[in-house]
């Protein structure tokens, strides 16, 4: 290798063994860190910081890439983080997609403790109970951020938000909004409705209809949305606890709607109702 070309870290350096090992979910348990792929998952995690904590930690990156995205590269060694050059053969070790875009990032953990969303006095929430599909949990994630959500709520017995393909599929939304993770339903739903929200369970088999309810005026106030198991959705025992059981109106021929779409109705239903009450509420503050 001449001087002039950049040295590529290697595919039995510990660093890499270490982050090719995050790919599972009790190592990112005990290390506390996740996988970012790709260029705008990782220009959003060079963005965000927990106080004065950057949130990304390492990049590995290719050649190509970090000439291709030498703004993202830049903005993560600003920083502090360290980027390693890796050859293709080490992004796609590290790597959980079939076609790596050469860009791969370590990043610590990011959820909010639930004590701290309540505290804020979030008007609008998401609520996933039993939601095991990854990709559908990123989904709904990125449907809350677009609405205008203060934050997600994922309980116990859902999956992990920092699961490669959640990630990927919020497309960077991970890192723009509080997420609670780890919260028993029971809790979670108690203590939103003893700080005042209004806790609607969002079910195919509701006994109001969402159309309704936005023509009676009610769903101004502050909300939260419970979306259950992709294939059940919500049992009994979690209806029970919610202030009302929700459905969304199909007026055409389908049999029903998927979790990250119902989850996208509903959410932008609030969030209209909501700047209707309470005029045009921004997140960025313009």
């Amino acid at each position: 290798m001449s001087p002039a070309t950049p040295e590529l870290i290697s595919p039995r350096s510990p660093r890499v063994q270490a982050a090719r090992r995050l790919a599972k979910r009790n190592f990112r348990g005990k290390d506390r860190l996740f996988l970012a792929e790709g260029p705008q998952a990782v220009r959003e995690a060079a963005g965000h910081r927990n106080g004065d904590t950057a949130t990304l930690v390492e990049l590995f990156a290719t050649l190509e890439a970090a000439e291709r995205y030498a703004d993202i590269v830049g903005a993560v060694r600003d920083t502090g983080a360290r980027v390693h050059l890796a050859s293709e053969q080490v992004i796609a070790d590290i790597s959980t997609t079939v076609t790596p875009q050469g860009l791969v990032g370590v990043c610590r953990f990011l959820d909010t403790p639930f004590e701290e969303v309540l505290e804020a006095r979030p008007r609008l929430v998401a609520l996933l109970a039993n939601v095991r599909d990854p990709g559908n949990a990123g989904t709904v994630l990125r449907c809350a951020d677009a609405a205008g959500a203060e934050a997600v709520v994922l309980t116990d017995a859902s999956v992990d938000v920092y699961n490669p393909k959640a990630v990927r599929a919020s497309v960077g939304s991970l890192f723009h909004l509080p997420v609670a993770v780890g919260v028993p339903v029971e809790q979670a739903v108690d203590r939103l409705r003893a700080a005042g929200v209004r806790v609607l369970a969002a079910d195919g088999v509701g006994d109001r209809d969402l159309d309704e309810e936005l023509d009676k005026g009610t769903m101004g106030g502050p909300t939260a949305w419970v979306f259950g198991n992709e294939a059940w959705g919500l049992p009994e025992e979690t209806r029970a606890l919610t202030d009302a059981v929700v459905r969304v109106p199909i007026h055409g021929k389908a049999e029903s709607l998927n979790l990250a779409t119902a989850a996208a109705v509903c959410l932008y239903a609030s969030a209209r109702a909501q700047r209707a009450a309470g005029g045009c509420r921004s997140v960025t503050g313009n």
